[in-house]
């Protein structure tokens, strides 16, 4: 009796295991418990994979054990094993790679140290898909002296509103990045374009009687495209559905083959393609085949849908092949930036090209379209790649980039550049950094730092302050800051510092200093007025007309296409009564 009692205990222990009636169950978290999605999964009893989990990190399978093994893993974390029991509910969680622990904090584009957090000003974004951003306040320099900012080539703010005003559209306001609009632009007509320099110049503020504005242009040497090391460069390029206006790929595909008309025969060129599904267009040709390599181009369609994710692996894995040592490796994107399919959060693709970036592969991210252009994940991805980021709205803009700005735009001279400036406080008595903002999510962690950016060929950095001097100061002092800029050689960790007095003097009148500084002032306050500053008080659109009209030089398209801008932008946000009364006397913008 008792065989038969212990047989018939043995079956009910054994039954699950041998009719599978077991259900393994729990979540997958990180190390600040934040539920993980599509974990990719193994179980080992099934010998089926990969599983992923669900969206809130949880996930639940059927076992034939009550204990089970699971083999788990996601790019930017330590693949892990362990045991699943179940008869409870498992919590697993999975720890962040080493190279990924070190750069994980959100960056900042710029920082005053011991800086406390205005809470009043994180507003929600509204918009289009774009970074929620927090304007830069004036800080106190007795209780702050030192701030910085990270240098790096981006100007792909400029084109977008200049698309929006083009369509008669109110631009939104956390597209409107100043420091990116004046990269657009070249200001370093005075600077030594042979060696690194920092100059620094200072003028009233046309727009504030009581505060100046200093003027920091820096400048990086120029490379002859004769003398830029052979370059391994793969286009990876949306072809999804969304693609197909003539705004998005067709301008693209004009603008690489213009691109590759300017390859030397060391240079290679490969082609990845996303939409429906990632294809290996062109595996990595010389540049002596420039029909081949067009042809591959022209026979790209738009269809399918968006798998971003993978298809930047494949990319990564595409110019790895290739790889040039000490050459310029780079994988170049373009995209609305509507990834859809695959790893679609900023977080996650985040993490994937911080995980790529270690190989010495730079990324730089060209944006199109509107709609649906997703200008916050191409931001993303190119501070995370080591890179830089445009936007192409006309096939001028493509010239501009891929031809005119060629060496600018995929070869860097330098990587990790930022400035620090400390200022006198018997000088300054407060200031701001006009542009640089920073995203909501990196301002709300101040233990951040500054994220060194990277600077293209024959890049120069234009930066503005507005200061407020300290009246009735008692000192013969005449050094208003010490800068610092830092920055690493592009194959080289080694850090590189050159330091540069900023001088009080001489303050020149704003209406009178010369033409770059004026137009530069103008680009400023476009850009604030787009913004709907707090600190533009009383000064439109057109009195930034007069500002820079004098000494415009008419054969510069661009700076003839910026003054139209601004009349199309008057009818658009409207004028003052008093300058409504000047319009209407000159129906143009001085430049008729």
């Amino acid at each position: 009796m008792k065989q038969i009692l212990l047989l018939i205990l043995l079956f009910f222990v054994l039954m699950p295991s041998l009719f599978g009636q077991n259900y393994l169950r729990g979540v997958i978290r990180d190390e600040k418990n934040n539920p993980l999605t599509e974990v990719n999964i193994k179980l080992f009893s099934t010998k089926q994979y990969p599983y992923t989990n669900g969206n809130d990190g949880s996930f639940g399978f059927p076992s034939r054990l009550n204990i089970d093994t699971m083999y788990l893993s996601l790019d930017g974390y330590e693949p892990m094993t362990t045991a699943l029991y179940a008869n409870q509910f498992n919590v697993i969680i999975l720890k962040l790679l080493p190279d990924i622990r070190a750069v994980k904090k959100n960056k900042l584009n710029s920082k005053t140290k011991d800086l406390e957090i205005d809470q009043s000003i994180l507003l929600e974004n509204e918009g289009e898909s774009y970074s929620a951003l927090i304007e830069n306040n004036f800080v106190n320099t007795i209780k702050n002296p030192e701030t910085g900012f990270a240098l790096n080539v981006d100007r792909a703010a400029y084109s977008n509103i200049r698309r929006f005003i083009n369509n008669g559209m109110v631009v939104p306001i956390d597209a409107v990045r100043i420091e990116e609009m004046l990269n657009y632009f070249d200001f370093k007509d005075s600077i030594n374009s042979n060696k690194i320099e920092c100059k620094t110049q200072i003028t009233t503020c046309p727009w504030n009687s009581n505060t100046n504005l200093l003027f920091v242009n820096t400048c990086f040497p120029k490379i002859n495209l004769e003398k830029i090391p052979p370059s391994n460069l793969v286009f990876l390029i949306d072809v999804s559905g969304s693609m197909e206006r003539p705004n998005r790929l067709p301008l693209l595909k004009a603008g690489f083959k213009m691109l590759v008309d300017n390859l030397r025969d060391i240079d290679k060129v490969s082609i990845v393609s996303y939409g429906g599904g990632v294809e290996v267009e062109l595996e990595p040709t010389s540049g002596k085949n420039k029909s081949l390599i067009k042809k591959a181009i022209d026979a790209l369609d738009a269809s399918g849908e968006t798998p971003g994710g993978e298809a930047i692996k494949t990319a990564y894995s595409v110019a790895k092949t290739a790889f040039i040592k000490n050459g310029n490796n780079r994988v170049i994107l373009a995209t609305d930036g509507d990834f859809n399919v695959g790893q679609s959060t900023e977080k996650e693709l985040e993490d994937l090209i911080i995980i790529q970036r270690k190989n010495e592969i730079y990324l730089t991210c060209i944006g199109v379209g509107m709609g649906n252009y997703k200008d916050s994940k191409l931001e993303t991805l190119a501070k995370k790649g080591n890179g830089n980021f445009a936007y192409l709205d006309n096939i001028q803009e493509a010239e501009k980039v891929l031809i005119t700005e060629f060496t600018k735009t995929v070869y860097a001279v330098a990587k990790d550049a930022y400035i620090n400036i400390n200022f006198n406080n018997r000088l300054v008595k407060n200031y701001r950094l006009i542009g640089y903002d920073n995203k909501k999510n990196a301002i709300q962690d101040i233990a951040n730092t500054v994220a060194g950016g990277e600077v293209g060929s024959g890049h120069g950095a234009l930066a503005i302050f507005e200061i407020e001097p300290l009246k009735n100061n008692h000192t013969n002092d005449d050094v208003l800051g010490e800068l610092n800029l830092h920055y690493k050689n592009i194959n080289s960790d080694s850090s590189i510092q050159i330091n540069v007095s900023i001088k009080n003097n001489p303050i020149i009148n704003i209406d009178s200093a010369n033409f770059n500084l004026r137009f530069a002032t103008g680009i400023c306050m476009f850009g604030s007025i787009l913004k709907k500053s707090k600190f533009v008080k009383g000064y439109d659109l057109f009195d930034i007309g007069e500002l820079v009209s004098k000494g415009l030089k008419k054969e510069n398209y661009l700076h003839k296409e910026f003054l139209i801008l601004l009349q199309k932008a008057e009818e658009i946000y409207g004028i003052s009564k008093k300058n409504y009364k000047k319009r209407k006397k000159k129906n143009k913008l001085l430049i008729s």
